[in-house]
């Protein structure tokens, strides 16, 4: 495998979301024809080494996927993970979602100070929380409450939480104190 679909591979894992050819070949200052040439090629070969991983196009974007027969085990990890508690992480990034939602990926981690992605992963595989291209950035998601969760809480929207303005306001002085430098 050549060095750019490795390059590619390495891009795509950490990224753990689509990516659009476009975005690939600036992240990687290659063409958009070199990008579609990686790819093919990073397909034959986690195919042809029987790797766990797929790569997957969808219009065009890519990403990193489980190998189709990894499926049933996948469903039965995902059985397991749904019928654990969601933990402080969970929670927090719930939090965060439901009190200053619509909101990235990005800022929640800047809110928590650590990475989210696995709490978010957790929380859409459970069906807490949509997902939704960024209008203003499409390399990143908005994430919002779902409707399920909010059906589950007894609310119509999220404002109609407990403290909702209060919780708002007080995230806003947290990030206002962290930004400010002493």
């Amino acid at each position: 495998m050549n060095s750019l679909a490795s390059q590619l591979e390495s891009l795509l894992f950490f990224k753990g979301e689509p990516v659009t050819v476009n975005e690939l070949a600036n992240m990687l200052t290659v063409s958009t024809e070199d990008i579609l040439t990686a790819a093919e090629e990073l397909s034959e070969y986690l195919i042809r080494e029987q790797r766990g991983i797929r790569l997957m196009r969808n219009g065009n974007a890519y990403q990193l996927a489980t190998a189709p027969e990894m499926s049933e085990r996948i469903q039965s990890l995902i059985k397991d993970e749904l019928q654990k508690e969601l933990g402080k992480a969970g929670l927090e990034t719930l939090a965060i979602v439901l009190y200053y939602g619509p909101v990235t990926r990005a800022r929640i981690d800047y809110i928590r100070g650590v990475n989210s992605s696995f709490s978010l992963r957790a929380l859409s595989i459970r069906g807490l929380i949509d997902r939704t291209e960024n209008p203003q950035d499409q390399r990143s998601f908005i994430y919002t409450p779902s409707f399920q969760l909010l059906a589950y809480l007894g609310v119509t929207s999220a404002s109609e939480l407990p403290d909702y303005i209060k919780v708002r306001e007080e995230i806003s002085t947290f990030e206002e104190k962290r930004d400010t430098p002493e």
